[in-house]
């Protein structure tokens, strides 16, 4: 791969992530890295941006590569590295590798994949990666083997404009995956609760818990059917969220 390729690291666990780190070594050997990532955990946050404080870029570097830390979201730095810090417009923009999964409804509350769809409006072929384990000490050795070959092909093959790639990777080592799925966002939900508590001072407040519900479980053409059975799945996204078909069916109500 030509070391003139330029790709666009990130992630949503912060720029001291072992996940991103893993990353940076699946890269190396297909381009120039440049590094913009959170100086803390950001999970959860989307496409949030930040608008009530000063954002703050400062140089860091992961294994010998260019970086900054932003005090900010994923979205954030993805924004702040293309107007700012960047030499030119990356060939690839990839995030991750998050702990824990972004597969189904997942992807809307994301950071990671936040990131990643705002490289994807920028027009930068755009992939954001997951395991689905949520243990900081996880070996992401197939993870990393993987993302690198998945990377290496959006580059040879590239992506549709407004289109990106989440990835998801299960548990096992790289011979106990059993390949690659390409597949759809599964239909689910969380089924949140709010534990309540009180505090020493006698005040309540809420601590969000839960589980997530499969609405189809035995829907082999899906991402969490893909998980469960030990695949990689790989669900393209787009940032059009229009309905087509509810769209011409719109056109015929009377209002």
């Amino acid at each position: 791969m030509s070391k003139d390729k330029l790709i666009l690291i990130t992630n949503d666990d912060g720029i001291q992530a072992r996940g991103i780190a893993a990353l940076v070594e699946a890269m190396k050997p297909l381009g120039e890295l440049f590094i913009v990532a959170p100086t803390e955990p950001q999970s959860g946050m989307s496409q949030a941006i930040t608008v009530k404080h000063p954002l703050r870029a400062f140089a860091s570097e992961i294994d010998g590569c260019t970086g900054y830390a932003v005090n900010g979201t994923p979205t954030d730095c993805v924004k702040l590295a293309m107007n700012k810090l960047l030499p030119r417009k990356p060939d690839l923009l990839v995030s991750g590798i998050n702990h824990g999964s972004n597969s189904s409804t997942s992807v809307l509350y994301s950071g990671t994949m936040g990131a990643a769809l705002e490289g994807c409006i920028n027009g930068i072929p755009s992939i954001g990666f997951s395991h689905i384990s949520y243990d900081l000490r996880e070996n992401f050795d197939a993870a990393l083997a993987y993302a690198r070959k998945i990377a290496a092909a959006v580059l040879r093959e590239g992506l549709p404009l407004y289109t990106c790639l989440n990835v998801n990777i299960p548990f096992g080592s790289e011979n106990e995956i059993k390949g690659v799925k390409v597949c759809r966002q599964t239909r689910g939900k969380w089924q949140e609760e709010f534990d309540q508590r009180t505090d020493p001072h006698g005040r309540d407040y809420y601590w969000l818990t839960g589980e997530y519900f499969n609405a189809e479980p035995d829907a082999p053409d899906t991402d969490e059917w893909a998980l469960k059975n030990n695949y990689i799945a790989i669900v393209p996204l787009r940032t059009d969220l229009t309905d087509y078909p509810t769209l011409d069916n719109l056109k015929n109500w009377i209002f």
